[in-house]
């Protein structure tokens, strides 16, 4: 039987390793009076959190007043969920209402002579937005506990994940169906409105050589 376990436990194990990297830091360079968007397929109902700061350039000395950015992060909708104005650092927490690609959009502040700030920006959406760390503190669990807790809201996760994708894929045959449809009317719109206008030239050709007795 522990034989019969071991693939299944490191198929688990593997689970995890891939969804904790998913929780990686990003780091871009932003210049001042210009913008760069990062976007994220986010499912509904789906927990997310992000944090992000301006990287000090001269450690041991803070920040120059022009290091201040504008954060704002959209739904594919247009609603706001989070919004920073000329700060330096922030964060933000919200549970998805609405399923698509949500925008953190970053602006900085415009500034003579041009600076280029550089931003750290972390983002976690779904298991690895949770905080274990309270978790393994509320219910006083061991280590053991607590990544069979992880690898069961994994799995979860890729439950909700396979049925969002399946909907997906089912809303985008049924697009391929409508315009598959829809084309095949236009072109015999298009055949029958070429076939009209050639009979037409005929007409008028044929009535011309006749005016001028050709024929």
């Amino acid at each position: 039987m522990m034989v019969k376990l071991k693939p299944l436990l490191h198929f688990s194990l593997l689970l995890l390793v891939l969804f904790s990297s998913s929780t990686e830091s990003l780091r871009f360079e932003l210049q001042s009076g210009h913008t760069k968007c990062i976007s994220e397929d986010i499912k509904s109902n789906s927990m997310t959190v992000g944090k992000y700061h301006i990287v000090n350039p001269s450690e041991g000395y803070p920040l120059p007043d022009s290091h201040r950015i504008t954060v704002r992060v959209t739904s594919s909708y247009g609603n706001n969920y989070h919004y920073g104005d000329r700060v330096q650092n922030g964060q933000f927490a919200f549970v998805a209402v609405e399923a698509g690609d949500y925008m953190a959009c970053f602006w900085a502040v415009d500034h003579n002579p041009a600076t280029t700030l550089t931003v750290d920006f972390e983002w976690k959406t779904g298991v690895a937005a949770k905080d274990w760390s309270n978790v393994a503190k509320k219910g006083q669990v061991d280590v053991m506990e607590l990544e069979l807790k992880k690898l069961q809201d994994t799995v979860a996760s890729i439950h909700e994940e396979m049925f969002y994708l399946r909907e997906r894929e089912e809303e985008m045959q049924e697009l391929n169906r409508t315009t598959n449809n829809r084309m095949f009317w236009l072109s015999l719109l298009s055949l029958f409105v070429c076939l009209s206008v050639a009979g037409l030239q005929l007409m008028h050709l044929k009535s011309f050589f006749e005016k001028k007795k050709l024929i």
